[in-house]
């Protein structure tokens, strides 16, 4: 217990040194252990000073600093209990929602940059709440994360993404995201194998994103899963390529078919030279590894040309498409197929 007169102002240093204490890595069996450390503050006043409340505040602030982004600290704000409550409300909603068949799909074109033709289309979930309407992606998978409940919409992603695939051009393929708990068990590759039997869609023309935090596991149960659903024939795109902790040594290791340059160094194309420069180095040493490349976040005619200018295979953004429901995306990829008949170009 600390006695301080402006915790606003003096917390701020304080937690600033704990945290830099408390994180510095241990050596153990030989590798240093690094350590993170998140915070919660709350400040005892003359009318608040119950220890049970305060204790109930101070996990509040630790909370909210993990949602954050962990490794920082938060000082008890009113509106965290407030928030807390929102956010339980929408956990039981979201438990619910599945079974009440309230999620739909919406698929994000990927253009060919080449042929300026959609080549691929990413299945984006999105949840319509019957009060609060349209919920953020943003808000909703990180807390069917926490639940447990991303594998049941991981399942049900992935039926739903190859049945609406299944009656596209037979040329354009479908991207599934994964998440990380999908790989916990073994049910993932039984999953896919329902999903591709009951939409008779060919592997070939499924691919799955998946993120590095999937692969700094680095484990044989993770390369295992990766193997089989090769074997399965299906593709496998290392998404959001660049941030986080990124490893040049997961392209050798693990059977990636793609990378998708993340959308923050894109935005910065125009701007920030240091961009273009790992942009294009990336893009080269992919192109050198035989992996197809492709940027996302491309919101400009200026992004679009200078990511086509350093080689980049595919785009996607905004300046292309944004993300299409169903119905709208079955019809615009059949019209390209049936514009590209009636010019005599093959569909490819």
């Amino acid at each position: 217990m600390l006695r301080i007169d402006n915790p606003s102002v003096e917390s701020a240093p304080i937690a600033e040194r704990v945290r830099e204490v408390c994180t510095q890595p241990f050596a153990y069996d030989g590798k240093l252990i690094p350590i993170s450390l998140s915070i919660g503050i709350v400040a005892a006043t003359i009318d608040q000073h119950d220890p049970e409340m305060l204790m109930k505040y101070a996990d509040l602030a630790l909370y909210a600093a993990k949602a954050s982004g962990r490794a920082t600290y938060r000082l008890f704000d009113p509106c965290f209990e407030r928030d807390l409550l929102t956010r339980k409300a929408l956990e039981v909603d979201l438990r619910l929602a599945l079974k009440l068949n309230q999620f739909d799909l919406h698929f994000q074109p990927i253009i060919d940059l080449a042929t300026q033709r959609i080549v691929n289309c990413e299945a984006l979930l999105r949840w319509s709440h019957p009060v609060l309407g349209a919920v953020p992606p943003s808000q909703f998978i990180p807390i069917a994360e926490e639940i447990g409940l991303i594998t049941d919409l991981g399942r049900w992603v992935l039926a739903r993404a190859c049945l609406a695939a299944r009656t596209w051009p037979a040329n354009v393929k479908v991207s599934i995201n994964l998440s990380p708990r999908q790989f916990d068990g073994i049910d993932l590759i039984a999953h896919v194998g329902s999903a591709l039997a009951a939409s008779d869609l060919p592997a070939s023309r499924v691919e799955l994103e998946i993120t590095e935090s999937i692969l700094l596991r680095d484990n044989e149960h993770v390369l295992r899963i990766l193997a089989e659903l090769k074997n399965l024939g299906l593709r496998i795109a290392l998404d959001d390529f660049g941030t986080g902790y990124s490893s040049l040594g997961y392209l050798q290791r693990f059977p990636i078919d793609k990378i998708k340059i993340d959308q923050s160094f894109v935005r910065d194309l125009t701007t920030n030279p240091e961009a273009c420069l790992i942009v294009e180095s990336i893009g080269a040493l992919a192109n050198k590894l035989g992996l197809t490349t492709t940027a996302e976040g491309i919101e400009t005619e200026a992004h679009a040309v200078l990511i086509r200018a350093m080689g980049y295979v595919e785009g996607q953004g905004y300046y292309f498409d944004r993300p299409l429901d169903g119905e709208t995306c079955h019809a615009r990829l059949w019209a390209q197929a049936n514009a590209i008949h009636a010019i005599g170009a093959p569909v490819i």
